[in-house]
């Protein structure tokens, strides 16, 4: 499937590349013009995942530690545990 700007609909072709918002990441527009035409269109979605996406990178787990995983609750053992 072809990948179209969430205002106007023109899709993306060799000569138009569409960006995605620069919030959210849900949707792609093909000009900062459109992506302010449909800011109203689509606010609420952009604010929910725009937070989901803070909380993502905020409380992301290491994947491990030189230190290793705690045998009780199996996270990563921070780097500043003495």
């Amino acid at each position: 499937g072809k990948l179209c700007c969430a205002s106007c609909g023109i899709a993306e072709v060799d000569d138009i590349k569409l960006k995605e918002c620069d919030d959210c990441d849900l949707v792609k527009y093909c000009s900062d013009e459109c992506e302010q035409d449909d800011k109203s269109h689509q606010k609420k979605a952009c604010k929910e995942r725009a937070a989901e996406l803070r909380d993502e990178i905020l409380f992301k787990q290491p994947e491990s530690s030189h230190r290793g995983d705690c045998p009780i609750c199996c996270l990563p053992v921070p780097l500043d545990a003495e």
